[in-house]
Formats: structure tokens, sequence, C-alpha cells
């Protein structure tokens, strides 16, 4: 089945890195610091329309702030992605900007100035997606 691409009026990347209020320079929000292996994600809510013309019901855009599987990453904790003696990443790894999938289980919702976002060990981030719109 293809994917159901949707109609974002800005980007969705910079609306939820403004939302938080992200220096993207820094790779950081003025005041939070993320600890150890945590990876701190902004949950993607569908828009209300679909590029074919599809109407989004607002229900099913309030269930992606808790059931939604596409985020984007926002912060990183300083030994994300780092191999140890429990788990070794070889070359795995992701950037603050990059769209990832996660399994809605994984890591408590918060929310971080208005937006929904979600703080994640790294080794629950299933896969880099190339779009939020990829997954659902």
């Amino acid at each position: 089945m293809p994917q159901m691409k949707m109609v974002h009026k800005v980007d969705p990347r910079k609306e939820i890195f403004d939302k938080v209020g992200l220096n993207v320079k820094e790779g950081k929000i003025p005041g939070y610091e993320l600890h150890g292996n945590r990876v701190l994600v902004g949950v993607y809510v569908r828009p209300s329309m679909t590029a074919s013309g599809i109407h989004i019901p607002n229900q099913t855009q309030d269930e992606d702030k808790h059931q939604g599987k596409a985020a984007v990453v926002i912060m990183k904790g300083q030994s994300a992605f780092k191999s140890d003696r429990d788990y070794d990443f070889g070359t795995d790894d992701v950037k603050v900007g990059d769209w990832v999938m996660l399994f809605v289980s994984h890591g408590p919702r918060v929310i971080i100035n208005g937006q929904t976002c979600r703080i994640v060990r790294d080794q629950d981030i299933a896969m880099r997606i190339p779009e939020p719109d990829a997954v659902f």
C-alpha cells in the first residue's frame, strides 16, 4: 500500500523545532539538558488533509499525539548511540532533525512548550525514515 502524502502548510520539522524552542545551531532547548542515552523526539501529528484531498478527523490527529510512530530528533544525551559493554551500535546513529520511527510503547510522553514529545532510549529508535508521512 502506498504511503499517504499529507498537505503541510509549513515544514513539520521546522514547526516542531520552533514550538519547542530548539536552538538548531547548538542542538539544545535553552534550560533543558538531556542525560545519558536518552533521545528527545517531537511527535509528528498529521495535518488535517491528505494530498489527495481526504480530510483527517480531529480525533485521528489527537490519537497521533499518543499513538504516533513518526517523530523528529530534537536532542540527544551525551552517551546516546555510543557503544558500551551492553549494546554495540556499530555505525548506527541519528542526528538532530532526522525523522525516525518509534514503537508507541517506548518512552514517556512529555509536553514541552505545547509540543508533544517523547523521551526514548537510543536503542528504542526502530529506524530512520525519509519523511514523517512514511509510517502510520
